[in-house]
């Protein structure tokens, strides 16, 4: 089973490093392959809102922009899963990894419904107080909605939590390839 998993943190040495980590850990602990993309390192650009909203993303499925978004959407394809961990930033998901989920969303829910019933894992790492980690992951599994995707599980991280909270993500990561390979009941 190969699981992508996306995560959005500048910091490669912190709790939100440290999560997807984790949960890549237990993903090949269970014999699966853990695709690691780290969209800080991406050159991932805002939506236009070309045409009157909606571009070709609209009326063909893809967007104009010339970046690393196309790179990932077809690893996002040829993933049996895929895990989506970011930091949070004012209860809500990082800069970057909205402007990818945005631009993907635009492609996805309007067109193309490839990644419709695509198993998914979100996790919200919130650092400081720890507040947002939950509105977070509802405003995650929000746009995962969207395009029809399935959030199969979702963890909030934060450090008042992450002695406990990381290695469940290893289980978590495990458990997502072991139910991908026989089936969601």
């Amino acid at each position: 089973m190969n699981i992508l998993v996306l995560w959005s943190s500048p910091n490669v040495d912190g709790l939100t490093a440290s999560a997807a980590e984790s949960l890549a850990e237990g993903v090949r602990k269970a014999g699966g392959t853990a695709d690691m993309v780290q969209l800080n390192k991406c050159r991932i650009e805002h939506c236009m809102a070309c045409g009157n909203g909606f571009g070709t993303c609209r009326s063909d499925g893809y967007c104009v922009i010339d970046d690393d978004l196309q790179d990932i959407y077809d690893r996002m394809l040829k993933a049996d899963g895929v895990a989506f961990v970011t930091a949070v930033y004012w209860h809500d998901l990082t800069e970057v990894m909205k402007a990818f989920m945005d631009r993907l969303r635009r492609c996805e829910a309007n067109h193309n419904h490839s990644l419709a019933d695509k198993k998914a894992l979100i996790v919200a790492c919130a650092g400081g107080t720890g507040n947002g980690a939950t509105e977070c992951l509802v405003r995650f599994e929000d746009i995962l909605r969207h395009m029809q995707m399935k959030a199969w599980d979702r963890m909030p991280v934060t450090r008042f939590n992450k002695d406990y909270n990381l290695p469940s993500l290893k289980v978590m990561g495990e458990l997502f390839v072991k139910r991908l390979e026989e089936g969601f009941k």
